[in-house]
C-alpha cells in the first residue's frame, strides 16, 4: 500500500522500498494549461555544475542513463526511470520541478501527485492542488536526495518567476538564444518528443514468471485505462541551463585537509566554514622586497606613491568600489535557500520556513533576527503545572510560537547552531541548549538517576517523534560513542541519545574540596547503552 505524504515529510528510500530502480510519475493539469516537467541533477552545494543532468524535453536522459524521461503513460503527464544505484557520485540530489510554458499561475491546476513506482507497485505518493499556490508559476514537487543514503523529501515550494527562478536558485543561467532564420521554402520543424519518451525500452512487467529477486525490478504502473496519445506540446526557443562550473561538464575535486593551524571542515551538521565578513583570503606571502601578487580578476596595485593606470589625478585611493565589485563581495554572505524546512545560513544563524511542513515552529524568546512574509508570533505558555516542574527542574523554556507562510531567521548570542533531525527516534537536551525545535514533537523534563548533583542539575529534557529540534553550542562540539567507560563533565555535556543510560559517578569526594591541591573535577555523568549510542560536548563549561 503506498504511503501518502504531506509537503516536508521524508523517508529513506530503504524504508519505501528495497528497490533502487524506480519509476516516478507526475500528474499537473489545469484548463489552457502547458506544462515543462524536469528533472534537475544537483551536486554537493545543491548547484547545477554540469548541464547534462538537466533533464527536460531536449536532453531526455543523463550520460549514464541513471536518469531518463520517459513521457506521459498510465496516467501520468510525464514520467521518469530513476536508478539510483548508477547515479555518478557527484549528484548529491534530484529534484523533480514543473514549470508552466505560457500563460497563468500554478494556482489554476487541479489536483496533481509526484509519485514514486517500484516493480510496477506505487510505494509513495505526494498530492497538491492549486490552492497551495498564488502567482507562482513553478513549483519544486519532490526530491531524491543522499544523506548517508538515497532519501525523497515531498517539497511542494513555488518560484514566481518560473523557469529563470528555478535555474537561478539552483545556480544556473539563462541563455537566450538568437532564432534561426526559417528555410525560403518550408517551416521550421515543431517540437517532437525524442524516441525514448514515445517507447522507452524493455519497461513494464516480464511476461513470464521470473525467479524471486532481493529486491523489486523495474516496472511502470499497470494502466487503469488506454493511456491516450502524448499529444506534442508547441515549445518557444527552450531556454538552456548554463553551468557555473568550468566547461567540460566535471565537478572540481574536494579540497585537500587544510594545514595545521588553518580552519578545517565543521562537525556535528555544521555547513561550510565562511570567512568572516569583510575579510579578505589569505595569500602567500610575496618574496623580500618584491610587491605581492594581486588577487585573481583584480588588477595589480599600483607602486607606492602613484596613481592606477587610468586612474583620475588626484582621485584617492582606498575609495570603496561599487557595481560588481560590491556584488561580488557580498556574495559569500546570501540567502541560501535549499528547498529544505531548516537550512542553516551559517554557522550561527538558522532559517526555518514554515511554509513547508504545515505545522507551527517553538523557538526561544527573543532569538528572532529577521523574517519575510506573512508570519504570526505568540506567546507559548506552559501552564501551572508546567511552570511548577520547570521551576523545580531547572528546566523551564520561555517560548513562543512561530505560524504563517514565511521565512524566520533564528539566533542567540552568536551561539553555534545545530538542526537535529529526528525519524521516530529521541534525543536528551538540557533546555539551556534549545534554540527551537518543530511543535510536532513530544518533550518531557527527564530525571537523571543518582544521589544529586552540586547545583540541581538532576534533569534534562526529552524530545522524541518526528521533526527537527535546534541545539545551540558553546563553540564546534564532539561527538563521541557511548562505551562502559564514557565519562563527561555535567557542564560541558550538551546532549545524548535517550536510550543511553546516564548515572552520576564521583571520582573524587566532596570532603576533600576543603583541602588544597583537589582537582576541582568533583562530579561527571557515566553514560552507559548499547553500540549506536552517543553523546554530545561542548569545549566550554556553563
Amino acid at each position: 500500500m503506498a504511503r501518502e505524504f504531506q509537503r516536508g515529510h521524508k523517508a529513506k528510500i530503504s524504508d519505501l522500498t528495497p528497490g533502487t530502480d524506480l519509476y516516478v510519475g507526475v500528474q499537473v493539469a489545469g484548463p489552457g494549461l502547458t506544462f515543462d516537467i524536469s528533472c534537475f541533477g544537483l551536486d554537493a552545494n545543491e548547484q547545477l555544475s554540469d548541464d547534462r543532468y538537466f533533464i527536460f524535453f531536449n536532453q531526455p536522459k543523463s550520460p549514464e542513463e541513471s536518469i531518463q524521461l520517459l513521457g506521459a503513460q498510465a496516467g501520468d503527464t510525464e514520467s521518469f526511470r530513476v536508478t539510483l544505484d548508477r547515479v555518478p557520485a557527484n549528484i548529491h540530489k534530484l529534484s523533480f520541478t514543473a514549470t508552466l510554458d505560457g500563460a497563468g499561475q500554478m494556482s489554476q491546476v487541479g489536483p496533481g501527485y509526484i509519485r514514486i513506482v517500484a516493480g510496477g507497485e506505487e510505494v509513495v505518493r505526494y498530492a497538491f492542488t492549486g490552492s497551495e499556490f498564488t502567482t507562482e508559476r513553478a513549483v519544486m514537487l519532490g526530491d531524491f536526495y543522499l544523506k548517508d543514503v538515497w532519501r525523497f523529501a515531498a517539497i511542494g515550494q513555488g518560484f514566481d518567476g518560473g523557469l529563470d527562478a528555478l535555474l537561478k536558485n539552483f545556480g544556473g543561467e539563462v541563455a537566450e538564444e538568437t532564432p534561426a532564420a526559417a528555410p525560403p521554402q518550408s517551416a521550421a520543424p515543431s517540437f517532437a518528443p525524442p524516441a525514448q519518451a514515445a517507447a522507452p525500452p524493455s519497461f513494464g512487467a516480464p511476461a513470464a514468471p521470473q525467479a524471486p529477486q532481493p529486491a523489486p525490478s523495474f516496472g511502470a504502473p499497470a494502466a487503469q485505462a488506454p493511456a491516450p496519445t502524448p499529444q506534442q506540446q508547441m515549445h518557444a526557443a527552450p531556454t538552456i541551463a548554463a553551468p557555473l562550473a568550468p566547461q567540460g561538464g566535471t565537478v572540481p575535486p574536494p579540497p585537500a585537509p587544510a594545514p595545521y593551524g588553518q580552519p578545517g571542515q565543521p562537525q556535528f551538521g555544521q555547513p561550510p566554514q565562511q570567512p568572516q565578513f569583510g575579510q579578505v583570503p589569505a595569500q602567500a606571502p610575496a618574496p623580500f622586497g618584491q610587491q605581492a601578487p594581486a588577487p585573481y580578476g583584480q588588477p595589480a596595485p599600483a607602486p607606492f606613491g602613484q596613481q592606477p593606470p587610468g586612474a583620475p589625478q588626484g582621485m584617492p585611493q582606498g575609495v570603496p568600489q561599487t557595481g560588481a565589485g560590491l556584488v561580488a563581495a557580498l556574495q559569500p554572505y546570501k540567502e541560501t535557500a535549499t528547498g529544505q524546512r531548516w537550512t542553516p545560513q551559517n554557522q550561527q544563524l538558522m532559517r526555518v520556513d514554515l511554509t513547508m511542513g504545515g505545522a507551527g515552529v517553538l523557538a526561544r524568546q527573543g532569538s528572532m533576527v529577521m523574517y519575510q512574509g506573512k508570519v504570526d508570533f505568540g506567546y507559548k505558555g506552559a501552564g501551572f503545572a508546567g511552570r511548577m516542574v520547570g521551576n523545580a527542574t531547572g528546566q523551564e523554556m520561555q517560548l513562543m510560537r512561530c505560524t504563517g507562510r514565511g521565512q524566520v531567521f533564528l539566533a542567540e548570542d552568536a551561539s553555534h547552531l545545530h538542526a537535529i533531525e529526528l525519524q521516530g527516534d529521541g534525543i536528551c537536551v538540557s533546555a539551556e541548549s534549545v534554540l527551537a525545535f518543530d511543535e510536532s514533537l513530544q518533550y518531557e523534563v527527564r530525571r537523571i538517576e543518582g544521589h544529586g548533583i552540586p547545583g540541581g542539575a538532576l534533569f534534562t529534557m526529552q524530545f522524541q517523534g518526528t521533526g527537527t529540534v535546534v541545539v545551540k553550542t558553546h563553540g564546534v562540539p564532539v561527538v563521541l560513542p557511548v562505551t562502559p567507560t564514557t565519562f563527561a563533565d555535567c557542564n560541558a555535556v550538551v546532549a545524548w541519545s535517550a536510550a543511553s543510560q546516564v548515572i552520576i559517578s564521583s571520582q573524587v569526594r566532596l570532603r576533600r574540596n576543603a583541602y588544597p591541591g583537589h582537582s576541582g573535577e568533583t562530579v561527571n555523568l557515566q553514560f552507559r547503552g548499547a553500540p549506536g549510542n552517543f553523546i554530545v560536548v561542548q569545549p566550554y563549561e556553563v
